[in-house]
């Protein structure tokens, strides 16, 4: 079956509304949010049973992944974090904790926090038990509504391409598991979010 590609311009209105409502948070949410988001997080056995995760920093409004890196890294996890190329795909770095990571300025867009260790490639990430992705929505099915950058479509295909299959698991607040979003060939469904409340699996 043949599915009809969406509307652009339908994820650019979800997306948009997803980010005024991540905008529209208060601080001391935010800080609940972080904390209550990396207990979850921890209950789930693809990250409790993995050696290397690949991660990320979350950035302003983001549901926030500091806690879990350092939960994670204090676990003994091998932690990566990825680090922005120019034609927006990733290169990645091992996590040695808050003091080892810089912010970075990127043209046209938010300032990251990257790693300042080596570089390993963009292929270490074919190394990863499980990888955390950002994304704005998932839907029942398990599909992920990411920004529009691209760079995590790049990382899901090098996946593909190598053969690797880790756990694709996504860090959301409660109200970003919605009832559908829309979805493209390229897209792959995830095995799991975690959100402040909790763990949702999906089936395979």
């Amino acid at each position: 079956m043949v599915r009809n590609p969406p509307n652009p311009s339908e994820k650019t209105h979800l997306r948009g509304e997803l980010l005024a409502a991540r905008r529209a948070l208060s601080p001391e949410t935010l800080r609940t949010a972080t904390r209550a988001l990396s207990r979850s997080a921890l209950e789930l056995p693809e990250l409790s049973g993995a050696h290397t995760v690949a991660a990320y920093v979350s950035v302003g409004t983001e549901p926030g992944t500091r806690d879990l890196l350092d939960a994670l890294r204090t676990a003994g996890k091998r932690v990566l974090l990825p680090v922005l190329l120019p034609d927006n795909d990733l290169d990645w770095a091992v996590y040695e904790g808050p003091a080892g990571l810089a912010e970075a300025a990127h043209p046209g867009k938010m300032r990251l926090l990257e790693p300042t260790g080596v570089r390993l490639g963009p292929d270490a990430v074919t190394g990863a038990d499980a990888v955390l992705l950002p994304g704005l929505a998932v839907d029942r099915r398990g599909m992920r509504l990411g920004r529009g950058g691209g760079s995590y479509d790049r990382v899901l295909a090098r996946l593909e391409r190598a053969g690797a299959h880790p756990a694709l698991v996504v860090l959301l607040y409660d109200e970003e598991v919605v009832a559908r979003v829309p979805e493209e060939p390229h897209d792959h469904p995830v095995q799991a979010v975690a959100t402040p409340s909790g763990v949702i699996r999906f089936s395979s």
